[in-house]
């Protein structure tokens, strides 16, 4: 299949490359937003310490990944 070449002779990202574009920009929005709410639901219950870091921690990843998932949707469907 022939790549397709822009107005200035740049290629575009093929739509792998947009998806996975997508996953990580929502990723890091999703890590953020988890590190924020994480750590006031976790100060807010009482924890400390290493327990903190733990529960702030997986937050940020639950809420990285649906967030990246759902972004990398949006843009297969924008493909």
């Amino acid at each position: 299949m022939p790549v397709t070449v822009g107005p200035y002779g740049q290629s575009q990202p093929s739509c792998f490359d947009r998806i996975k574009m997508g996953f990580m920009m929502g990723f890091a929005v999703g890590m953020a937003a988890g590190a924020l709410f994480g750590t006031f639901s976790c100060l807010r219950i009482g924890m400390r310490g290493q327990e903190l870091m733990g529960g702030v921690g997986k937050t940020m990843m639950q809420s990285g990944g649906t967030f990246g998932t759902f972004m990398a949707i949006g843009m297969g469907i924008r493909c």
